[in-house]
């Protein structure tokens, strides 16, 4: 697993703040049911960049930095 640094995560967490809406680009988990286009809300961004979303479709999941991705909408 890749480090993040403190820049980058500053980065993050102005950009992700709670309540932010995005948008799944890429999940690389095998047993999520959530496919790219998913839309869901942002709670947090924890210490190794991990982006929290609450997802549209139901249940919370995380975009994991420097695994999966997903971009910042404005609705």
């Amino acid at each position: 697993m890749r480090g993040i640094s403190a820049e980058t995560l500053k980065g993050l967490r102005d950009s992700y703040t709670p309540g932010a809406r995005v948008v799944l680009i890429e999940m690389n988990d095998p047993y999520t049911k959530l496919i790219p286009g998913d839309k869901g809300t942002v709670t947090s961004v924890d210490d190794i960049g991990t982006i929290h979303v609450k997802w549209d479709r139901g249940g919370s999941l995380g975009v994991v930095f420097g695994e999966d991705s997903c971009r910042k909408i404005e609705e």
